[in-house]
């Protein structure tokens, strides 16, 4: 990969030698903890790179690529060759330059990745892999990281965050997030299964709305004293309060197993983030709200392959107002913590930075998902800056799963040098000093501040 990817002047070039090598903070990545404390030699490079990457599998599936060959049982070799022959022609796609950037970064492969080169480049990266026992902690290692923030649920034991805590001779910090998706998503099937676990977690039964807080109250003590420092949601419905209905009786639907009307839901929503809010506030906890999300578009594949395989998409717009209004209530009930705000839809850009400009403390978050490409992140960049304080903004992340995604703080550090080096080429931004600190703050000082004792 060229060392000038993205970096068109001797300017950016020279600001991105100053901050190519600072430490990751990987604030929300889906990584998992059980994987790095066993921290197993990875068997191949289609492991590696296909064994649980949902982006991957997305392409391959747009390639018309047979899914036996993506999530099937087909031989690590033949799904390789199948990869690199999508790969080939998938022009514009950051795939493409990331894919290529961790050949480079992590197996030292220069080569361009076709269907003509792939068995040779699927041998070399394989040979790299058992000569330097590639395993989750060396790849992160290489990397310069410093912290991860995985994504758990309420009701996780935290068995790995714990072990790896223990270990003195494991630099890398990988502390959990308190992630309520499946405590709050009580249209989904099998609800009370999920709240009778939460229960037995517990230690009582969570039977009504009060018990259902009074849990995630507890629940949050117990990640807090592990080292939780910010949590998350990305649902598909939106909060909005609704004065008819009552978020008591709309849990106990749930827990019968009835269907909830969407305005109920919506309802319960809001109660529950308002009341959560509040218990991020007291426990220093960031709260990132992940919106404008369509989870499991094609049934057929969720069915088959189950959740997380690629089959999500962009969701409708959400009216300003009601994310104003959410907020709003948070802020005067003084229950307002510190707030990172995503969107899919890039049409809510503008929106959501200019709603985040009007409360302290809340932000808009990096570009997510289908948005993380250089032009995405460049139009993130520019909205952030032109409508409030660039030097807020906490920075990149890899919302991945994959261990060679740090390749993606690479790419976006490009991305960023590269545009700060343009305001000061065009006199715009005076003070090269003044650059430098901006950028070590976005690379990695801001995102280091979620996670200060």
């Amino acid at each position: 990969m060229r060392n000038d990817l993205f970096l068109k002047s001797d300017v950016a070039k020279n600001l991105y030698d100053a901050v190519r090598d600072l430490p990751i903070v990987d604030y929300h990545c889906h990584l998992s903890p059980k994987e790095i404390l066993e921290d197993r030699e990875f068997p191949d490079i289609a492991q590696i790179w296909l064994g649980g990457d949902h982006y991957k599998w997305r392409l391959m599936r747009a390639c018309g690529v047979p899914e036996t060959l993506i999530t099937g049982d087909a031989e690590p070799r033949e799904k390789f060759r199948a990869w690199a022959a999508c790969l080939e022609t998938a022009m514009g796609n950051p795939l493409y330059v990331w894919s290529h950037m961790e050949l480079s970064m992590f197996f030292g492969i220069e080569d361009t990745l076709t269907a003509e080169s792939a068995d040779d480049i699927f041998d070399r990266a394989n040979t790299y892999i058992k000569e330097h026992h590639l395993s989750p902690r060396k790849l992160m290692l290489q990397s310069h990281v410093e912290l991860v923030a995985t994504t758990d649920d309420p009701a996780d034991s935290l068995e790995y965050h714990k072990e790896i805590a223990k270990e003195k001779n494991f630099p890398v910090r990988v502390v959990p997030s308190f992630r309520t998706d499946a405590a709050l998503n009580i249209c989904r099937a099998n609800y009370r299964d999920y709240a009778l676990h939460l229960g037995e977690v517990c230690g009582f039964s969570v039977e009504t709305l009060d018990d259902l807080k009074t849990a995630l109250s507890k629940r949050l003590d117990f990640f807090c004293e592990n080292g939780c420092r910010v949590s998350d949601i990305g649902i598909e419905g939106f909060p909005k309060e609704d004065k008819s209905c009552d978020a008591a009786e709309t849990f106990k639907k749930a827990l019968k197993g009835k269907t909830i009307p969407e305005n109920e839901f919506r309802n319960f929503l809001f109660e529950m983030y308002v009341y959560l809010a509040h218990e991020y506030k007291a426990h220093n906890v960031t709260m990132q709200l992940h919106l404008n999300v369509k989870r499991n578009a094609c049934t057929r594949l969720f069915e088959t392959v189950g959740p997380d395989a690629g089959g999500d998409c962009v969701g409708d717009p959400i009216p300003e107002h009601e994310v104003a209004v959410l907020l709003d209530t948070m802020d005067r009930r003084d229950s307002l913590p510190h707030t990172i705000l995503y969107t899919l839809e890039p049409s809510m850009y503008m929106a959501l930075a200019t709603t985040a400009g009007s409360f302290k403390g809340v932000v808009p978050g990096a570009a997510w998902w289908f948005c993380d490409h250089k032009r995405g992140m460049e139009e993130q960049l520019n909205i952030m800056a032109e409508t409030g304080h660039l030097g807020q903004f906490t920075g990149m992340l890899t919302d991945s799963r994959s261990f060679l995604s740090y390749a993606r703080h690479d790419y976006f550090r490009r991305v960023l040098c590269n545009r700060v080096a343009e305001e000061l080429m065009d006199g715009t931004f005076l003070s090269e000093k003044a650059a430098l600190k901006l950028l070590t703050d976005l690379c990695v000082e801001n995102s280091r501040k979620l996670f200060g004792e």
